[in-house]
């Protein structure tokens, strides 16, 4: 009976030890390893001028490793395309392209969300610091801006998720204004 219990104890010391030795390595190698999909979303901005909330819906498609397309349905259609190094965007009919590579601070917002979906920590790193919460079936990353230009502008991203899937993307701005992302995969037959 004693040998029961001391066998039960280890063994359940090592089951919490297992969550808790979840690190940011582990989150990205699980993020590395989804090839993409498609997914619905719904997008709630939060500005301070507002009594409620924007509301947007629409689709998304990852491509691994660096195409993202974002498909606003809802309340009005927009296009949004980051393949590579080209962020293009399409609204009432007039398109507008910028390659990031000549945008540093809107290329190291837009890697944030990307370099996170690729699972590449070294990107992250550049311009955010990295703080994880949770085990792989329950995990929260925030990124909180290293450089200057970025911080004036953001406070913070936080992102959860299970496994390898980023399920709500959450923006702070410095200004106290906040989006918040809820990501819902479409499972294929």
């Amino acid at each position: 009976m004693i040998r029961r219990l001391f066998t039960g104890l280890v063994l359940g010391s090592f089951s919490v030890f297992a969550h808790a030795a979840f690190d940011i390595g582990q989150l990205m190698t699980e993020l590395a390893s989804n090839p993409g999909g498609r997914a619905t979303f719904v997008e709630k901005r939060h500005l301070a001028l507002l009594d409620k909330p924007l509301v947007a819906t629409g689709e998304m498609t990852y491509t691994a490793p660096d195409r993202l397309e974002k498909r606003t349905l809802t309340p009005k259609a927009e296009t949004m395309l980051l393949d590579k190094d080209t962020l293009s965007l399409e609204r009432d009919r007039r398109k507008m392209s910028i390659q990031l590579s000549q945008r540093p601070e809107v290329a190291a917002f837009v890697e944030s969300i990307r370099s996170t979906l690729q699972g590449n920590r070294a990107s992250l790193e550049r311009n955010y610091t990295l703080l994880l919460a949770g085990h792989k079936d329950a995990w929260v990353l925030t990124l909180v801006p290293t450089e200057q230009r970025i911080a004036s502008l953001l406070q913070r991203i936080t992102l959860s998720g299970v496994r390898e899937q980023v399920l709500v993307i959450e923006y702070l701005q410095a200004d106290g204004d906040r989006t918040e992302m809820t990501i819902e995969p479409v499972k294929l037959p």
